[in-house]
């Protein structure tokens, strides 16, 4: 009997080095409140309804690290753990190759060290790129943003409304983001998300509006930031019990 509906695939490339963090704790394995970052993130799919299996893909010395933390945070969802490219495009075209997908098939890419997006967001990202084959979370910034060619004036006020800042998930077919990594690589091109992989090919994005929690854990400022993100949402769910 055929399936009622695609299979979805997460892909969380995270295998970079987190050298702007400093120490000797890759950031994706970082505490965030006694957690790890990349836990969080995980436990984010896992609990997603709509996500069917996903692989991570972090360095090669960190496989077996990784593997211990899903068995002690009970990650059932996680059918492969990769060790990773070069670059971020290479880690994702790597855990592509390992999944078996249907061409309507879906696969969404988060970023491991994104802990604070909300399972109904990627229900809604991976909703989105059934109707339009892809769709990307992106926020429209907040500040007034300016231009400057250099030195040290304004040039330009640049209309912020036609701005959005990008972020993860993003989901594409499977076909399609396929098609797009071939040719990528066949013109040795390379991007730091996978949108701008499928725009190449010539299809769209569809936008699907984020959360400003939504933010990605580079700085120390960031994983501060991230604690207090997290404080708040532990009071809401409790008030809400």
């Amino acid at each position: 009997m055929p399936r009622s509906r695609p299979k979805v695939f997460a892909i969380i490339p995270a295998a970079g080095s987190g050298t702007r963090l400093g120490g000797k704790v890759r950031k994706q394995f970082l505490p965030l409140k006694g957690k790890p970052i990349i836990i969080h993130t995980l436990q984010r799919f896992e609990h997603c309804p709509d996500v069917d299996e996903v692989v991570v893909v972090v360095p090669e010395s960190d496989v077996v690290e990784i593997e211990t933390l899903l068995s002690k945070y009970r990650i059932h969802k996680v059918s492969k753990a990769i060790a990773g490219g070069q670059k971020r495009q290479d880690s994702v075209y790597s855990a592509l190759k390992r999944i078996t997908a249907g061409d309507s098939d879906i696969i969404v890419v988060h970023d491991a060290v994104r802990p604070f997006v909300e399972s109904k967001k990627i229900s809604q990202v991976i909703r989105a790129c059934k109707e339009f084959d892809a769709a990307v979370v992106a926020v429209q910034p907040k500040d007034t943003i300016r231009r400057s060619t250099g030195g040290g004036f304004f040039d330009q006020t640049v209309d912020r409304t036609a701005l959005w800042l990008v972020q993860t998930p993003q989901a594409f077919k499977a076909k399609l983001l396929s098609r797009a990594f071939d040719k990528a690589y066949k013109d040795k091109f390379y991007s730091t998300d996978e949108a701008a992989l499928v725009e190449r090919v010539g299809v769209k994005a569809r936008i699907v509006e984020g959360s400003y929690d939504n933010i990605k854990i580079t700085t120390i400022e960031d994983l501060e930031l991230g604690a207090l993100i997290l404080d708040r949402w532990q009071m809401k769910s409790a008030e809400e019990t």
